[in-house]
């Protein structure tokens, strides 16, 4: 990671350097200098719902007019559809104003590639090197001219319905959709609705300040007591930009994004329409690997983070990749994590094949997994040598042995250590996180730690 970008472009408290009017300025600028060299098209840019998102949105195209890059401005719209338009409108880069699944009071700038691919490292370290220069302007005959752009929505809509094929219905489905007031609730009930499905929503009505508040795909509970009062086959529950996406099944149980990429998978072979592998993250659960492998479809593990995915996708050749978080990459619709191209990939099988969510789900046996975020401020790789963290790792390491793994690491986006345990006995995996957990805290309360060379 760079001095701004963190594993899903750049991310922070709004009011709080860099997440500020002058330094958004500055990066429209750098990003109409570095990436107008490679395309001669606008600058797509996208936001969620968050109140910030005006104030970002217009100093964003400020910036971008003084570096002479013309602007499409497509306002609220889901990150993959951000992706999707990039390509479509053979933009010279894709921009999106969010923070993803974070409260309100955080925002972000997420970049694409014209290609619709998040940027590679050499693009985001010329943009951080830009920003050390002085800001400035074109002479005004070579400013950029804005737009925008009034069918985004409708366009997207009819790229997220041909992700099942033609002439697919999905009526006598009924499903409870939670847009969890972010960018997704002016088109996914649509998409829904349009191919026939009974459809309810909730969280779909933003206000700039509720975006990720007790909905969507961090918090499903609201929408799992909904699908239970109504009876409702399917629950959809996304973030608060849309790339990433929690089900709900008719038993009102949590299906998450390990068993959706089993659920694709596994159903994708069974007809000989799937190849290769599948690419996991770190986080993955284990019963999702062993799933996979009993079937012989080979599992790999990527970095955290859906670029990371998508980058050992890449690398092996292969189209289906994820996170248990609900990032669920499906290279032969999309470039990027899209929740409601993967809800509706399931919901057609559902329908298609007559069975349940609550019955397609049993082919992953999921392992019990504790995942405890522990706060930090800049120690968060430093703490993670000290003696007494490394020691509460071996002890619990050698205690689970084959039945589980242990994980630690930084968060990308957030100040935090993220703690995974993983194992068989749900009791004594929780009492392990905790401990490890205890064991950084005291690590952090000792200051920081003196590394070796081969550390730092």
């Amino acid at each position: 990671m760079g001095r701004y970008f963190g594993t899903d472009g750049i991310r922070g408290r709004t009011g709080e350097w860099p997440m500020t009017p002058d330094f958004a300025l500055r990066l429209g600028q750098a990003v109409g200098e570095v990436l107008g060299r490679h395309s001669e098209g606008p600058v797509l840019v996208g936001k969620d719902t968050r109140v910030s998102g005006y104030m970002f949105e217009s100093a964003l195209e400020a910036g971008l007019s003084a570096a002479g890059a013309d602007v499409a401005l497509l306002g609220p719209m889901p990150t993959p559809a951000v992706a999707y338009l990039t390509r479509t409108f053979r933009a010279s880069a894709g921009v999106v104003i969010s923070a993803s699944h974070n409260p309100y009071q955080d925002n972000g700038f997420k970049f694409f590639t014209p290609g619709g691919d998040k940027l590679p490292d050499e693009l985001e370290q010329a943009i951080e090197d830009r920003l050390d220069q002085p800001a400035g302007a074109l002479d005004p005959q070579r400013l950029g001219k804005a737009v925008r752009i009034a069918d985004a929505a409708g366009r997207y809509i009819e790229f997220c319905k041909s992700a099942i094929p033609a002439r697919s219905e999905l009526r006598g489905l009924r499903m409870v959709v939670d847009c969890a007031h972010g960018a997704t609730y002016n088109v996914t009930p649509q998409v829904f609705d349009e191919l026939g499905a009974e459809v309810e929503t909730i969280g779909a009505r933003p206000d700039g300040y509720n975006i990720n508040d007790d909905r969507g795909a961090l918090y499903p509970e609201q929408l799992r007591l909904r699908v239970l009062a109504t009876g409702a086959n399917l629950g959809i529950a996304l973030d608060g930009d849309g790339d990433r996406v929690i089900l709900v099944d008719e038993t009102g149980e949590i299906v998450d994004g390990d068993e959706t990429l089993g659920i694709l998978a596994l159903s994708d072979q069974a007809e000989g329409n799937f190849r290769g592998g599948v690419v996991g993250t770190q986080m993955s659960n284990l019963g999702l690997e062993l799933a996979l492998g009993d079937a012989g479809i080979p599992f790999v593990r990527a970095r955290v983070g859906d670029r990371y995915v998508l980058d050992e996708l890449r690398r092996n050749g292969w189209h289906l990749g994820g996170e248990g978080s609900g990032h669920i990459v499906c290279l032969t619709h999309t470039t990027t994590g899209d929740g409601t191209v993967a809800a509706l990939r399931v919901a057609h099988l559902m329908q298609r094949t007559g069975r349940p969510l609550s019955e397609l789900r049993k082919v992953v046996h999921k392992y019990p997994q504790v995942l405890v975020n522990v706060p930090v401020s800049g120690q968060a790789a430093s703490v993670l040598e000290a003696p007494v963290v490394q020691a509460a790792v071996q002890q619990v390491s050698a205690e689970l042995a084959r039945d589980g793994r242990v994980l630690l690491r930084p968060s990308g986006t957030e100040p935090l250590v993220r703690v995974m345990v993983e194992g068989t006995d749900a009791e004594r995996i929780e009492a392990a996180a905790q401990r490890i957990a205890d064991a950084i805290r005291e690590g952090l309360a000792s200051g920081p730690v003196d590394l070796h060379p081969a550390h730092r």
